[in-house]
């Protein structure tokens, strides 16, 4: 009976802690955001404060879900000092609680965060994502759209007339409008027969619309074209899920946009390690929990509070790094994604877990 109604009430600080560092980290990123916005948007004539208010409403919970793992660290290292300088620890051991009881509830409660993160909270942000772009897109231009890598966004197209490659530095509305054009065009045997550039290009039915296009074929001088299509069987969605950032793809439709961009010949692996880095966010979170835990147990009275805040906020950036690390070579074909995805929480489970088998097993 002592025991479940010390696990509640462990557990409602340690949750309230990480609401409060949660609450906090999403007023700040709002503030500076916005005043971010309103920055860039000062040469805008005629723009209105509630659209940019709009557009950094929109952007915050994908802000807030990428430090997510730091306010689960900071809250929880918060809670246990916070417990340990009011000397409840003290009275939590000397009933014979150890350290496991204590930060079970904890352990817990960051899996299930980390479990609504991904299946509630990341579809309503992806969703929130795509709707800020698209008006960031309206308001600065084409320009701030979703950008892929530096040799931009590419797509394979099949006609009766023959494939072509489809290449642009940037894309709106998730790929139905393009900007900075390139169209490689082959004929239905593989040969080469031009290059085209455009300006822009929109998706139509049955067609991709190219503005300003200009044709290079071997051995003749370039001409122009104000308008020309090429004949497609993309549908709106299909391109959608070529060019959408994985990202601003919600948890639920990862699967079905990783089929479509390996039927697409594209590159699926960024799609990959969003998922893979979904599922294993709430291991991850429980990775924070320990390393909070390792470095705060110790007794208030002791000293050294700055030394131990500093040595669990270095261990969280260092996971942050070593996530990045990973994430980059598993876009880059050098790393699995479930590897990408699993090692940095394996690694910050384990080294909690060692810290804490240490301190209390000896």
């Amino acid at each position: 009976m002592i025991t479940g109604t010390l696990s509640r009430y462990f557990g409602l600080r340690f949750v309230s802690a990480v609401l409060a560092m949660f609450a906090g980290t999403l007023v700040l990123t709002a503030m500076i955001d916005f005043l971010e916005l309103m920055r860039r948007s000062g040469d805008i004539p005629d723009t209105s404060a509630w659209l940019v208010a709009k557009i950094t409403l929109f952007r915050v919970p994908f802000i807030t879900e990428r430090v997510l793992p730091f306010t689960v660290l900071v809250g929880g290292m918060f809670c246990y000092l916070n417990l340990s300088r009011r000397l409840e620890l003290v009275v939590a051991r000397s009933a014979g609680i150890s350290a496991w009881q204590f930060t079970a509830p904890a352990m817990i409660l960051a899996m299930l965060i980390g479990a609504f993160m991904t299946a509630v909270y990341n579809p309503v942000s992806a969703i929130l994502r795509e709707r800020s772009t698209r008006l960031e897109s309206d308001l600065f231009g084409y320009e701030s759209g979703f950008r892929g890598t530096t040799a931009g966004f590419w797509l394979r197209l099949r006609n009766e007339e023959g494939q072509a490659v489809l290449n642009a530095k940037s894309s709106h509305q998730q790929g139905i409008q393009l900007s900075g054009v390139t169209v490689f065009r082959f004929d239905p045997a593989g040969s080469f027969l031009d290059r085209i550039e455009a300006k822009s290009a929109t998706l139509e039915r049955g067609d991709w619309r190219l503005d300003g296009a200009r044709f290079y074929v071997s051995g003749i001088a370039p001409t122009e074209r104000d308008v020309f299509r090429i004949k497609t069987t993309l549908t709106p969605a299909q391109v959608g899920e070529s060019f959408a950032t994985p990202e601003t793809v919600p948890f639920w439709g990862l699967a079905s946009y990783i089929d479509a961009a390996e039927n697409a010949g594209l590159a699926a692996s960024g799609y990959r390690l969003q998922y893979y880095q979904l599922l294993a966010q709430p291991f991850y979170l429980l990775a924070m929990v320990l390393l909070a835990a390792s470095v705060s147990l110790r007794f208030f009275r002791m000293g050294g509070v700055q030394k131990i805040v500093l040595g669990g906020i270095s261990a969280g950036f260092f996971l942050y790094v070593l996530a990045k690390i990973t994430g980059d070579l598993s876009k880059a074909g050098m790393m699995a994604p479930m590897a990408a995805a699993a090692l940095p929480a394996a690694l910050g489970g384990v080294t909690g877990l060692v810290a804490l088998l240490y301190q209390e097993d000896g």
